[in-house]
């Protein structure tokens, strides 16, 4: 609705400039140019003013639609129709666009002067108080309506430009707000985990050096490695959340899962990786997407199905990349590891997020699987 007003509103005043040039010499009684028509004795007749009442509308109309950028034709036609005519409504229709169109004072002045003294030039048959009363009805009330109209226009643009501009504001100090508020998560994040991570690789490089066997100390290099991992991939994370000049890492991809699966095979779970299809030229947020499933995956083996016999298959599709981690059932209880049960949930908006699919439950074997298509 408000779209049909926006493409109404310049065609407003040409059919308000024409209808003020044509309608009145549609009235009963109406001369063809009244002033000039009784001077030359012509009769009185509408008929005989339809053609040029309707060629000065169309003339008027058109300089109607110029304004504001040109406003003299439309005055000057408006003066003359006045003068061989009679003041009438296409007067009032010049007078309220000069209002609406000239800012300044003197150019108002200008235009008000000479409309005012046409308005009161006595017509034929009209008596002097009919004469006197053409100035208010004609000149100085469209005056004033145009000038009340322009105020309030200029109302409303400054108030939807200060609108405009609180909303902008408001926008700035959200995203503010939001930027101090992540920098406090990573500030929180890097004095709680990080110390205990860095703690436990001390104590696992500690261990390392004071082993009495082989076995023990590989086990704690291990945990020293896996630790140190962590703190780098910790802090990448808390650059990105943090404030602006952070560490910003290469984030892992596929070329580094048999790292991650190295890791696993390290501390006591069988996993094989396979491999079908053509890899080709993989996209980086869908290999790291990958990655990260991977990534979870083992991990919650690790916290519930201790050393189930685990299989990696990346399928490599004509559009797409499967990926899944299924585990057998577990052959032993499984330490009671914390976790907070929102990595699942996690990598399924993340997998969603680039327009994947992603499944996981419990298979009736006793395993669990992960199932993820990622299109590429």
């Amino acid at each position: 609705m408000r779209d049909v007003r926006a493409g109404l509103l310049p065609w407003v005043l040409p059919a308000a400039a024409f209808c003020g040039a044509f309608v009145p010499a549609a009235l009963p009684g109406a001369q063809p140019y009244g002033y000039v028509a009784a001077l030359a004795g012509l009769p009185a007749h509408p008929p005989a003013a339809y053609v040029p009442a309707a060629v000065v509308g169309l003339l008027a109309a058109s300089a109607a639609r110029a304004v504001p950028g040109r406003l003299w034709p439309l005055l000057a036609l408006a003066l003359a129709d006045a003068v061989l005519r009679a003041p009438g409504l296409l007067l009032a229709v010049a007078s309220y666009a000069a209002a609406t169109a000239l800012r300044r004072p003197v150019p108002l002045a200008l235009y008000t002067v000479p409309a005012s003294l046409v308005a009161v030039i006595p017509q034929p048959g009209a008596g002097l108080a009919s004469a006197l009363g053409g100035a208010p009805l004609f000149v100085w009330f469209p005056l004033a309506l145009g000038l009340w109209a322009g105020a309030r226009r200029q109302v409303v643009a400054g108030l939807r430009e200060r609108a405009w501009r609180l909303e902008r504001e408001q926008a700035a100090r959200t995203e503010q707000a939001r930027a101090q508020e992540r920098a406090r998560i990573a500030r929180e994040m890097h004095d709680v985990v990080t110390h205990r991570v860095s703690l436990m690789v001390l104590r696992a490089g500690a261990l390392e050096i004071n082993a009495t066997d082989d076995r023990t100390a590989a086990e704690a290099e291990l945990i020293r490695v896996t630790g140190k991992d962590a703190l780098t991939e910790l802090r990448a994370v808390l650059g990105v959340l943090g404030e602006e000049g952070g560490d910003y890492r290469p984030q892992p991809t596929l070329a580094d899962l048999d790292g991650l699966v190295e890791q696993s095979r390290s501390a006591g779970v069988p996993v094989e990786r396979h491999e079908e299809g053509d890899p080709g030229a993989l996209p980086v947020m869908v290999q790291h997407t990958a990655y990260r499933v991977v990534q979870e995956a083992l991990t919650n083996i690790h916290k519930h199905a201790g050393r189930a016999a685990t299989q990696v298959v990346l399928r490599h599709l004509p559009a797409a990349l499967q990926v899944d981690v299924r585990n057998a059932a577990p052959p032993e209880p499984a330490l009671d590891l914390p976790g907070g049960g929102s990595g699942l949930l996690g990598l399924r908006e993340r997998v969603e997020l680039l327009g994947g699919q992603f499944t996981a439950g419990a298979q009736p074997d006793g395993g669990f699987l992960v199932s993820v298509r990622l299109p590429t």
